[in-house]
């Protein structure tokens, strides 16, 4: 088993009863503590139509994260690039990197973030997104390099800026294309990880080594929910249940305090249903989290921890985030 770094997945989650301007203000309070917490990266994810989520215009959102911390490494978990022309994202996130320097993470993926009709106002084309994703990332990396410099189209910020593409997925296409183009792979287990570990394996066995990075590197996304015990723990997961149980019944509504008894509010079907979905959860007190923390390790072996948190008080999540830190430390130490 070998040592692992950790970081942050942010959604900007709205609570009922909150205003999205606390909604932010949490997400920078967030971000500050995880970076005195020593943790890799916070990143931000792009979804449109949720009362549930306010991280719709995600480029701005990791400016304002950016802006308000030091040292930690900010980016997108992820931009959703058939939403958008190559040049806009290059020139958004070359002017992030120009504010920011050396903290500017680009994480893309082709999912819409989104419902059917809301893709359609987006101005997606469904019909050739599975084409037009590795063109895009190519005309990403064309916009950000020196070499760029002689063409008629140039991204002005952007254009030298150095920032690493991360290629996001939740089915094995996204790993093929990730090994092929030599990329880092981010896999979205904590909501779809029935496919997590053969990705890993496509990835790991087709990996093309590019200049940039040499070897493959790979970042796990899971749920993390932490207290001082794993009953505390198990009840302020009530939070995340009930919002997977809300998107199955396409019901969008903001996150939702905890609750005593789960089988109030789910029926048989959709609780296997969210099980299956949240497989890949980290929930309970320390010493729990450490030997779960051990047995994934040993099984999927890799290079990152990404950790999202569906807790409905701030200071609660904040405390999970430090338990979870405490965790991975005696973990780590071990090795």
């Amino acid at each position: 088993m070998k040592k692992f770094e950790i970081s942050v997945l942010d959604l900007a989650p709205v609570k009922q009863n909150k205003t999205i301007h606390d909604t932010f203000n949490d997400s920078l309070d967030l971000a500050r503590a995880v970076e005195k917490l020593d943790y890799k990266r916070f990143w931000l994810a792009e979804h449109h139509n949720m009362a549930s989520i306010a991280s719709s215009a995600t480029s701005v959102l990791i400016g304002y994260i950016a802006n308000g911390t030091q040292k930690i490494r900010v980016g997108s978990g992820g931009i959703m690039l058939p939403n958008h022309s190559s040049l806009v994202i290059a020139e958004q996130f070359g002017t992030l990197e120009s504010l920011f320097p050396n903290r500017i993470d680009l994480g893309v993926g082709r999912a819409p973030g989104t419902d059917g009709l809301t893709a359609k106002a987006l101005g997606r084309n469904p019909n050739n997104i599975n084409q037009h994703f590795p063109q895009q990332i190519q005309e990403l990396q064309r916009y950000f390099s020196v070499e760029n410099s002689e063409s008629l189209v140039r991204a002005i910020p952007g254009e030298g800026c150095d920032i690493p593409i991360y290629i996001l997925g939740s089915s094995t296409d996204s790993a093929w294309l990730a090994a092929e183009m030599g990329l880092p792979y981010a896999f979205a287990g904590h909501f779809a990880p029935d496919m997590m570990e053969t990705a890993f394996e496509i990835y790991r066995q087709n990996y093309e080594p590019s200049a940039e990075f040499p070897e493959p590197y790979i970042i796990a996304c899971v749920n993390g929910i932490a207290a001082e015990t794993d009953t505390e723990a198990q009840k302020l997961a009530t939070t995340l249940y009930q919002a997977f149980v809300n998107l199955i019944r396409n019901d969008r509504k903001p996150y939702a305090k905890p609750v005593d008894d789960m089988d109030e509010i789910w029926n048989p079907m959709e609780k296997s249903h969210v099980q299956r979905m949240l497989r890949m959860s980290f929930i309970g007190g320390e010493e729990t989290l450490v030997k779960d923390f051990k047995e994934f390790q040993n099984l999927f072996g890799v290079d990152e921890i990404m950790i999202t948190s569906h807790i409905y008080e701030h200071d609660a999540r904040v405390k999970s985030y430090e338990i979870i830190r405490n965790a991975v430390d005696r973990l780590n130490s071990s090795m």
